[in-house]
């Protein structure tokens, strides 16, 4: 496994920028001190083809039952291509929405009721996008072995969502190593490192407290 080279990449190449000062604004409205846009990481060879052979790894592990794979679109279709390419399985994906014309598809490729798909998105922030990916899929007689990702915050709202809908997940990267591997590092201050704990552990809260 690559763990500790991807986070240094991810770092080194600003694709996880961290600013507890000037803190960042999701699409929630949650202030946060970290910012991750994984999109980048198709721009670097050498970092996709770590991404993609540990979570092809982690499949095989985790989900060894798996037959298909499955991107969510857009961000996590070009990592479901490499992983299923990695362990020569057949490929699908899965838009947002159906499509307005044609055949009115949600999901492209092709799959059976017998199939054990693994649903692969770029980044888990409260699982709400991959969750609806994992419904669209089963509307469609699909059998959803499980999710993964290549980050995760682990929020609270994660872990319920995924709880409440009884489906299993395995990401690669998690926001607890991440910031292990920062504080190890001493690119941040021990202030910094409390405000970036402080947060994981109620971002909203902390949001409110920011704000005030």
């Amino acid at each position: 496994m690559h763990k500790n080279q991807i986070i240094s990449q991810l770092i080194q190449k600003k694709i996880i920028t961290i600013s507890p000062d000037k803190p960042f604004t999701y699409a929630s409205g949650i202030l946060s001190p970290i910012y991750t846009d994984l999109r980048l990481t198709v721009s670097y060879p050498e970092l996709r083809d770590m991404i993609a052979s540990d979570l092809a790894n982690l499949i095989a592990k985790k989900f060894p039952e798996t037959t298909i794979i499955g991107g969510v679109a857009t961000a996590g279709i070009p990592h479901a291509a490499l992983v299923a390419e990695k362990l020569h399985l057949p490929m699908i994906y899965v838009r947002p929405k159906p499509k307005d014309h044609g055949k009115g598809r949600q999901i492209e490729g092709r799959f059976s009721e017998n199939d054990k798909i693994v649903l692969i998105d770029d980044l888990i922030t409260t699982g709400g996008s991959v969750l609806n990916a994992v419904k669209a899929t089963e509307k469609d007689g699909g059998h959803v072995a499980g999710v993964s990702s290549i980050f995760t915050y682990y929020l609270p709202d994660a872990k319920e969502n995924f709880k409440k809908a009884n489906v299993k997940y395995a990401p690669l990267l998690s926001y607890p190593e991440l910031l292990k591997k920062e504080n190890e590092s001493g690119h941040i201050s021990s202030e910094q490192y409390n405000i970036l704990k402080t947060w994981h552990e109620d971002p909203w809260a902390w949001s409110k407290k920011f704000n005030n």
